[in-house]
């Protein structure tokens, strides 16, 4: 005798091997009204939200709007993006967010026809206090009136209603429509965060200032050859490492910062710079290996070393001519001033929970012997025992890059042509 199962409660456990075959079909035909009821709550449920759309969905008419040149100042916490400019296979970049509040307001039409510039670009996990885009949008004045600045638009307040909290607009300025924030920029001020930790931090600011100048920097940066970057000369007005507070030379804990201003820097100029003083500041290497470096004659090839981490680094001013008609607006200011701090106190509160943490367990050791902080700063595998770096294996010299390429080129435009 077979044993009855109840059929029409599709959430109750069955095994289906205990059924008989008119029960299978009875279940089998349950399931699929079950189905074909669900497919129509979906298809009822979508059709509605389609109704919902408002009838009047005219595209707003940029044709009865006058428009306007400005820069726009930007700041952006770029740890949990994928660097500043738009990407092919990610939405996650501070551009991609930016052009969407810029749409979204209505303040351009597209990215195509803004004339849109950037100061830089910004890789992975990169920040900035102060990037700079050129754009021109639309005006909530006539072309007679822009001078009456307090009257136009709120353009960060309307942006900032849509950007992320990480990705803020904190002021604007007019410019004439031939000004780009990238030609036009005469300087570039990029600041690095490290923990002092035990670093020598005196040898490293000796050896800081052997960057001042104008020099040929391949042996500071990562070749970019693909892109037809051949010329590595830049020139460093201005670089200083110093404590954020005044009694940062006493604690491992405290913070410093290294400033490096350029009129342009070359790609991953600024990480390289700061994996070779970290080396430095442990002592490992003298001062003078930024000389070294630095004579391309006789060092045409880049050792292999670490750059140190992308997240401590910030874009944190870019100088033009006239930076003294900035618009700022003091309520959309306090409401970014908030964010950052309501930020800050979580960031803290964690970093000191972590520090009573460490404290409390390094106690517990007799002679603790633990890495400097600053090593948790750079990238890639450490040896056991360190090798000088003039005594490293060495990349190709630019010549033999440029070389490949070219060879490498001629490959791919042969075997397109068969």
């Amino acid at each position: 005798m077979n044993k009855k199962v109840n059929i029409n409660r599709s959430n109750k456990c069955v095994n289906y091997e205990d059924l008989t075959k008119e029960e299978l079909i009875a279940r089998l035909k349950t399931l699929e009204a079950h189905n074909f009821q669900l497919k129509n709550i979906i298809s009822k449920s979508l059709n509605e939200k389609s109704v919902s759309k408002p009838k009047n969905n005219k595209s707003f008419d940029f044709s009865r709007c006058s428009t306007r040149h400005i820069l726009l100042k930007i700041l952006y916490l770029g740890w949990n993006y994928q660097g500043f400019t738009v990407q092919e296979n990610t939405t996650d970049t501070i551009e991609h967010f930016l052009f969407e509040a810029l749409e979204r307001t209505c303040l351009i039409q597209s990215r195509t026809t803004s004339n849109y510039h950037r100061c830089g670009r910004t890789d992975k996990g990169v920040s900035s206090f102060a990037q700079v885009i050129s754009i021109t949008v639309r005006s909530g004045l006539v072309k007679e009136k822009q001078d009456q600045l307090n009257e136009e638009l709120n353009y960060c307040k309307l942006l900032n209603r849509i950007l992320p909290k990480e990705i803020q607009c904190i002021a604007w300025k007019p410019v004439p429509d031939e000004f780009s924030a990238r030609f036009d920029c005469k300087s570039r001020t990029y600041k690095y965060f490290f923990p002092k930790g035990n670093l020598n931090i005196e040898n490293m600011q000796s050896a800081s200032q052997y960057l001042l100048g104008v020099h040929d920097f391949r042996n500071f940066c990562k070749m970019d050859v693909g892109n037809g970057v051949v010329e590595f000369i830049r020139n460093v007005s201005e670089v200083n490492i110093e404590p954020i507070h005044s009694e940062g030379y006493t604690d491992e804990y405290n913070m410093f910062v290294l400033t490096i201003r350029s009129g342009g820097f070359l790609w991953h100029q600024i990480r390289c710079v700061v994996g070779i003083l970290l080396l430095i500041g442990q002592n490992k290497e003298s001062p003078e290996i930024i000389q070294e470096l630095l004579d391309i004659e006789k060092n045409p090839c880049k050792p292999d070393y670490n750059m140190a981490s992308e997240v401590p680094l910030n874009l944190y001013s870019s100088e033009y001519e006239t930076d003294c008609d900035w618009q700022y607006d003091s309520e959309n200011l306090t409401t970014i001033i908030e964010n950052l701090r309501e930020m800050w106190s979580f960031s803290s509160i964690k970093s000191s929970m972590l520090r009573c943490m460490i404290d409390n367990l390094v106690k517990e050791l007799e002679n603790p012997d633990i890495k400097c902080l600053s090593e948790n700063v750079v990238h890639g595998v450490k040896p056991r025992n360190y090798i000088p770096l003039m005594k490293r294996q060495k990349c190709d010299s630019l010549e033999k890059k440029m070389d490949h390429y070219v060879k490498r080129m001629k490959l791919i435009i042969k075997k397109g042509n068969e």
